[in-house]
């Protein structure tokens, strides 16, 4: 006697799906919004890109929202020679990039030590990392400057003989406002990841060398990643410290290259706005090559499961 085999189930079809899946006007409502504020956001930078390709005596005779007669990529070209930006874009990197990576590298031995190891104070000691991001930083100019002009150095590590006057003073002050918002960020993140991969290095031998620099720091690259991206735009496009702490112009940052451009009784506006975007390149190029990563860093840890 032969049992009776049961029809095949068919996939149920996706037409009823799509169906329901249709655009909808609140959907539509939420797209349209978004796109708007995207184009409030990038409406400075595109007309400054626009003022950039123009003569001046166009855009003052018809108007900055005219359309355009001539393009020509002069300004750029004359941006570039005129402010010596390559001297500047040098003292820049001497100033962000030690910035970045030292602030990257305490703040992951710190946050490691307050999301993996047993602490006592641990959250007292995270809350004042991150209450010093609330203190304004005009507060301790003074301060900050006249401690600076006490404190000597040799001279191959700056020609003033004292802190003041030199890149070190710079780094340490942006080292030191950025700590605490890195360790704050680190810390979350290290707390997200999962206990039994430290627990498994234990059992293995791992001392805590080994748990911090081959297990849980390349689990953070996503946010190492991120927080690079943040804190190399911060530093790169700071002008407030390099202005107190440094006297000597040939030692400024990027952003005072911009000065250069402006005449004393006359501003080409055009040529400025060339030169605004020829400083803004090197951040949008760290955050293309980053993308990715920074991209992960920030949705990581959003949702659970």
């Amino acid at each position: 006697m032969t049992t009776p085999q049961a029809a095949p189930v068919r996939p149920a079809s996706s037409a009823p799906v799509t169906a329901r899946r249709g655009i909808r006007p609140g959907r539509l409502g939420v797209h349209a919004f978004l796109m708007a504020v995207s184009l409030a956001f990038l409406a400075p930078l595109l007309l400054a890109v626009y003022a950039s390709l123009r003569p001046y005596d166009e855009t003052s005779e018809h108007g900055y929202f005219s359309l355009p007669r001539h393009l020509s990529l002069e300004y750029y070209r004359q941006a570039f020679s005129d402010s010596g930006m390559t001297k500047y874009f040098v003292n820049t990197m001497i100033i962000a990039v030690p910035g970045v990576l030292v602030t990257l590298f305490l703040a992951s031995f710190v946050a490691f030590a307050l999301a993996r190891l047993r602490m006592r104070g641990g959250l007292v000691l995270l809350m004042l990392f991150t209450a010093g991001n609330l203190l304004p930083q005009q507060v301790i100019v003074t301060p900050l400057y006249v401690v600076f002009n006490r404190i000597p150095l040799p001279y191959w590590m700056s020609d003033s003989m004292t802190m003041f006057d030199s890149y070190w003073a710079v780094v340490l002050v942006q080292i030191g406002f950025q700590l605490g918002f890195c360790v704050f960020v680190l810390a979350n993140f290290m707390r997200t990841l999962p206990k039994e991969i430290l627990e498994a290095a234990v059992v293995d031998g791992a001392g805590v060398w080994t748990q911090f620099w081959r297990i849980t720091l390349p689990l953070c690259r996503p946010a190492l990643a991120a927080l690079g991206t943040l804190q190399f735009t911060w530093m790169y496009n700071d002008f407030l410290w390099a202005l107190v702490f440094i006297s000597d112009g040939d030692k400024l940052p990027i952003t005072s290259a911009l000065n250069n451009l402006r005449g004393q009784f006359f501003t080409d506006y055009n040529l400025l706005a060339a030169g605004s975007v020829i400083v803004a390149l090197p951040t949008l190029i760290v955050f293309l090559l980053l993308q990715r990563h920074f991209i992960a860093g920030l949705t990581l840890g959003a949702g659970k499961g």
